[in-house]
């Protein structure tokens, strides 16, 4: 398979080998280990009725996986710091008091993009007119392949389809969480493979994408509104809004929420296509890191077209961390991309 990499005016190939296997599970050593002797127990409790999963962590809930077809794509929602401080946006699903209601598609923590031949992931919602439906994809859960509970490192693997509005299995998309943490401490680790199914595939280069979380009000960018507190800071030095368009291959955002310090890492993986990874990350609450979308951000200089054949895979690799109660430094964050890709 071959994939075109455009910058300042010359085309590169990049001849990249692809996994043709639809069943199994992600490639859990990419995500590291979590041995902190300092870990808590981990339960993920699957609630069929409610077509959710939930997590604990320590006694404490963490997160759910949610996979009804109201939200277009299963999410992690809502996710909670380990002193229950809620990092994620309430709206759409559950609004809170002063939020924005702006982006609808943006809930909890997803992964999607915004031009799979053609058909726009990202924005898909309930605001979108049904005249314009033939326009959006929708990201279906299909199975729970395997749920691992009650050691340190709780894992649960998923399979969904991304579907075009004709109900074409465009991507099957095998993706393994592992949830893990500590007393200040909650780590998720995403693992996709997404393999083109009976067709060829163009991600085509697209500003919207791809590993997203709408963070709460209380974690924008203080020029936003007067109770926020959230600053961006990336592995290269660069803060706050000017993160946005630049490359780094990790992000950090610190603030407050509720008086309490929260600070929440996304780190990219050197195995991941277009590493190090673009980062969408707006003022406004949207915290986005995106591989493929480079023609935007780049000014022009530099364009990803991927290509998948059918039958070809594509994987990526990301951690997220939350952390509460503790003032995070660039060395601290510096040191788990280091464990995340060892």
């Amino acid at each position: 398979m071959i994939s075109l990499f455009r910058s300042a005016g010359f085309v590169l190939a990049l001849v990249l080998s692809g996994c043709t296997e639809n069943g199994g599970s992600a490639d859990e050593a990419a995500a590291g280990s979590m041995s902190d002797a300092e870990n808590q127990e981990v339960t993920l409790l699957h609630n069929e009725e409610e077509q959710k999963v939930d997590v604990h962590i320590g006694g404490e809930f963490f997160t759910s996986y949610l996979y009804e077809d109201t939200y277009y794509k299963p999410i992690l929602y809502p996710i909670l710091s380990a002193a229950n401080q809620t990092i994620t946006r309430g709206f759409p699903i559950d609004p809170r008091p002063g939020e924005s209601s702006d982006h609808p598609h943006q809930a909890g923590l997803w992964l999607n993009y915004g031009d799979v031949n053609g058909l726009d992931f990202w924005n898909h919602s309930d605001r979108i007119p049904e005249d314009r439906k033939s326009s959006y994809g929708t990201i279906c859960h299909q199975e729970i392949a395997a749920i691992q509970s009650g050691g340190d490192v709780g894992e649960l693997d998923v399979v969904m389809h991304w579907m075009s509005p004709e109900d074409e299995i465009l991507l099957v998309e095998n993706t393994q969480f592992r949830f893990s943490g500590s007393e200040h401490r909650r780590v998720i680790d995403r693992i996709t493979r997404l393999t083109a199914a009976e067709q060829d595939i163009s991600l085509t280069d697209n500003k919207e994408g791809m590993i997203g979380i709408r963070m709460t009000r209380e974690l924008e960018h203080p020029d936003e509104h007067d109770a926020a507190t959230g600053i961006y800071r990336s592995s290269e030095g660069d803060e706050g809004n000017d993160v946005w368009g630049t490359r780094a291959k990790w992000m950090n955002l610190s603030g407050e929420v509720d008086g309490e310090p929260v600070s929440v890492a996304i780190l990219d993986h050197p195995e991941n296509v277009g590493y190090p990874t673009y980062w969408h990350a707006r003022g406004y609450g949207l915290y986005a890191a995106n591989p493929l979308g480079m023609r935007e951000m780049s000014g022009g200089v530099e364009e990803l077209d991927y290509q998948l054949a059918a039958g070809e895979s594509i994987t990526f690799r990301y951690r997220i961390i939350i952390y509460s109660g503790e003032e995070v430094s660039d060395d601290m964050v510096e040191g788990e991309w280091v464990g995340f890709v060892q």
